[in-house]
């Protein structure tokens, strides 16, 4: 390690190790030695092969697919690295799991998000930074501080490059109008937004779309494309309102189920991700883009450790 940082120690498990390596080269660091395995019967094993005794450790993770074993590695790490008297341990989570379940849609229904940011503090962790919440108030839901950092700037800077014409940014729900205001403000475009209503359960039917939109070219962002049920259904909405072409950009591809055939099958001329979480490469399609998260992340690691406001690396 170099000897400005010689108190700082990166760790992280198995669930983006390219982007964890991208971090360090970054920051001029090594990743810190780890191993971490499985039991014969399927118990996560981890080993910290180097001292952390008073250090300032960071554990880069993001919880997704599979969720639960990225989730365990995470928690037996960070318990780890208490028991062997680390000063500070930040879980650094790019991309937070189970943050779509975070209140009661129906009688019964736990808030996951919760129980995992309790989960999260009772492990070690004293400190989190996490990217694009699906709901901001998920913030609230830990007892410590969590740095939320936005990927809109990422995204507006590879648009701004692209310099695209006659441009709209979408939001494709009525939630998701701030994100699409903050990307619009970035690049100097107006915004428009898709009003849908769920007539069923797992059913979308698009009633309007508010904004001109006619023969102009459309962003249209969200923070996770999942099974791209909702952003290709607005896709085609759009195309039959008589638009020009379409790009569609978020922080989290989660890419699950359906979601590459819907996105090869819709008039979409790009999807713009970021790698908060890994993509196979068998999932790398030709219409995705792929944008590293790494230098943000390095800085607030930096800004972090050096008790510096994470806030100024977003102002405009």
């Amino acid at each position: 390690m170099s000897s400005r940082y010689k108190d700082l120690k990166i760790f992280t498990g198995n669930a983006n190790t390219e982007l964890a390596e991208e971090i360090t080269q970054y920051l001029g660091v090594t990743i810190g030695a780890s191993k971490v395995t499985h039991f014969s019967d399927g118990e996560v094993q981890v080993r910290i092969d180097e001292s952390v005794r008073g250090a300032d450790v960071f554990v880069i993770q993001p919880t997704s697919a599979p969720v639960n074993e990225n989730l365990m590695e995470l928690l037996i790490m960070i318990d780890a690295i208490r028991r062997a008297s680390a000063r500070r341990i930040t879980a650094v989570l790019p991309y937070y799991g189970y943050a779509r379940q975070d209140r009661k849609t129906r009688a019964r229904d736990p808030i996951t998000a919760k129980l995992v940011a309790n989960i999260l503090t009772a492990s070690g962790a004293r400190r989190v930074v996490t990217m694009d919440l699906h709901a901001g108030q998920i913030q609230g839901f830990f007892d410590i501080p969590v740095d939320h950092l936005p990927g809109v700037p990422i995204l507006a800077e590879y648009f701004l490059q692209a310099n695209l014409e006659n441009v709209v940014v979408v939001s494709p729900d009525l939630g998701g109008v701030t994100r699409a205001r903050d990307l619009a403000e970035r690049i100097g475009a107006p915004i428009a937004i898709i009003d849908k209503r769920r007539p069923e359960p797992n059913m979308v039917e698009i009633t309007n779309i508010i904004g001109a939109i006619n023969g102009k070219t459309v962003i249209m962002i969200d923070d996770i494309i999942d099974t791209a049920g909702t952003i290709t259904m607005g896709a085609a909405a759009l195309k039959q309102w008589g638009v020009k072409d379409i790009y569609v950009c978020c922080t989290h591809g989660v890419l699950s189920g359906p979601a590459l055939k819907r996105l090869e099958e819709a008039p979409i001329k790009e999807v713009v991700i970021t790698n908060t979480i890994p993509v196979p490469k068998e999932k790398l399609i030709d219409k995705i883009k792929i944008l590293s998260v790494a230098p943000l992340l390095g800085e607030a690691i930096i800004r972090i450790h050096e008790d510096l406001s994470v806030s100024k690396l977003f102002d405009k």
